[in-house]
């Protein structure tokens, strides 16, 4: 009873209003970005096969015409996002826009995208537009300075759970004992500025190994707390600027950075957007809304807001999707092996940056008739990171294999028999078979189950 009381309880709308605005702005940017950079061409046009998530087997790309469209879609919807404009058709259609196009190819799964994926659903659900927007100018009714404390907290709690897995999975052999894979990555940043000569010592792996797995453990912690949250927050500032520096993951540092402003007081923001009111109209504040623990407005409430909002969470939604959220991260104890060899259970836990893993894949396809065997050229059919990605995950492998199949198939091969003689190194270590290369991988099929022909 008590939290549900406090997930009631009112809070400013401040500290929704700059997420909001944040979430918009990375996104309008990153979008635009990606365009300009090319990459809707390379990653979505110009491979002959896509690598599907399992159970999203019919996402498809569109024709060329269509992705430009779902990008410039994107980026017009982030934009009313960001500034407050139709904004729960806007952050449905965000959402959807961006989900679609990070499901075309399991190659380019990041944990980030996976997490501004969730980040966009929620802002569906929460009324972040009814402060400081374009809705306020276009209906002042609808303004709002105090919204239901659950509004933030859904958030504070996702980034909890993102930073908490990303530390726990840091406490293990490689990381903590052996500073693998740091022990690899730092020394070849050792031309950056001020840093360098930092990165050339041999402790430096091992400090920065413990220190990035007490970082991700307890940093919520810190910003959870008013003492240490300045303190914090500049940790948040070093820790993601390094990363950026040292590694090829886009606009993710200034994701976080941003999102965990979610952290500070309600003060704090609305001093910072007290000081943009000049430039903004806000409106005339209305009585506080007592709402239930998941924003339901009686009907004498509603009349005093003039719109209320439409989509309204519940909270069997709320609580079954942060269910999943804390348990799914855990379903690799389900599979036996190493979770960084197999990638069983390895996708959709929050595991960020954990092991450096190369493979080569060599595929070979036999003709049933006739008997003749040939090897594959992966390149005619994948770009570089798609075949870079495949040649270490077992997933990927397979529906490869069934692609060759079918496209050799076409060409007039009787039965064709595809196996592959798989090479990976984890961590620097040798390289040895990833799966049985004299295994038919046509004959298997893809599900929950654990992948016996995967090496041990």
């Amino acid at each position: 009873m008590h939290i549900r009381k406090w997930l009631s309880g009112p809070v400013s709308i401040a500290p929704l209003v700059t997420l909001r605005v944040i979430v918009g702005a990375m996104l309008t940017f990153s979008t635009a970005r990606f365009w300009a950079l090319g990459w809707i061409e390379d990653h979505y046009l110009r491979p002959l096969f896509h690598f599907k998530y399992f159970g999203f087997e019919w996402v498809e790309p569109l024709p060329a015409t269509g992705m430009y469209a779902v990008h410039a879609l994107l980026i017009l919807c982030s934009l009313c996002v960001m500034l407050g404009l139709f904004y729960r058709v806007a952050a449905a259609a965000q959402f959807l826009l961006f989900t679609y196009a990070e499901l075309i190819d399991l190659t380019y799964y990041l944990n980030h995208y996976y997490f501004v994926s969730i980040l966009c659903g929620l802002l569906i659900l929460v009324p972040a537009n009814r402060a400081y927007s374009l809705d306020v100018l276009r209906k002042p009714t609808i303004f709002q300075s105090k919204i239901p404390h659950w509004t933030i907290f859904i958030f504070q709690l996702q980034l909890g759970i993102v930073y908490f897995y990303a530390g726990i999975w840091k406490i293990n052999h490689d990381w903590l004992v052996h500073a693998l894979p740091l022990k690899i990555w730092i020394p070849a940043n050792d031309q950056l500025p001020l840093v360098g000569g930092l990165f050339q010592q041999k402790i430096t792996p091992y400090l920065f190994s413990w220190a990035g797995m007490l970082y991700d453990v307890t940093i919520v912690f810190w910003l959870s707390w008013a003492r240490t949250r300045p303190w914090a927050y500049l940790t948040v500032i070093v820790f993601h600027t390094l990363t950026g520096l040292m590694f090829q993951i886009g606009v993710f540092p200034l994701v976080m950075v941003g999102a965990t402003l979610i952290f500070f007081s309600e003060k704090w923001h609305e001093r910072i957007w007290s000081r943009l009111s000049r430039f903004l109209k806000p409106g005339k504040s209305v009585p506080v809304v007592q709402t239930d623990s998941f924003g339901m407005a009686n009907a004498v409430s509603r009349k005093t807001l003039g719109a209320a909002p439409r989509i309204i969470p519940h909270s069997s939604f709320l609580i079954l999707f942060f269910l999943f959220q804390i348990l799914f991260p855990w379903r690799y104890l389900l599979y036996p092996g190493n979770v960084f060899w197999t990638e069983e259970g390895y996708r959709f836990s929050w595991r960020v940056m954990l092991m450096e893993k190369a493979g080569t894949a060599t595929f070979f396809v036999k003709d049933a008739k006739t008997g003749r065997e040939g090897e594959v050229l992966n390149s005619e059919f994948l770009n570089a990171h798609q075949e870079k990605q495949m040649a270490m995950q077992p997933d990927m492998i397979l529906q490869f294999a069934h692609f060759l199949k079918k496209h050799y198939a076409q060409r007039g091969m009787s039965d064709p028999a595809v196996r592959a003689e798989v090479y990976v190194t984890l961590n620097a270590r040798p390289s040895k078979l990833l799966i049985d290369p004299n295994i038919d991988l046509t004959k298997l099929r893809d599900n929950w189950s654990h992948k016996t022909w995967i090496t041990q």
